[in-house]
């Protein structure tokens, strides 16, 4: 997928959190050697860290979240946390968007 669309899908997606009532802290969180965030979101004292993905079909954009890239979210959310000393109720989710519709997945590990 090109950068272009990989941005208008965080971009639909983060339109979606805010009428959901998220406030959308940070997007593409970068954490080193450990991988990307791409929004960083928090509604009711909880926060959120969102993966978002997208695809011509709901099943082709699903299957983009592999065991790999779950563990890597896992480690830069917990990069992130540690670094802004926060000691906080938070989930991994994902926001699966095929063209205009958006499908949210909330708390994608045990």
């Amino acid at each position: 997928m090109s950068k272009e669309k990989g941005n208008l899908a965080e971009q639909k997606a983060c339109t979606y959190l805010i009428s959901q009532n998220f406030e959308i802290l940070e997007k593409n969180f970068y954490a080193k050697k450990l991988g990307e965030i791409d929004i960083i979101a928090k509604k009711d004292s909880v926060y959120h860290f969102c993966e978002v993905k997208s695809g011509k079909s709901y099943e082709q954009a699903v299957n983009n979240l592999s065991l790999n890239k779950i563990h890597k979210i896992k480690q830069s959310t917990l990069y992130y946390l540690q670094k802004n000393k926060l000691n906080v109720s938070f989930c991994i989710d994902a926001l699966i968007v095929v063209e205009n519709e958006i499908t949210f997945l909330e708390n994608i590990t045990l």
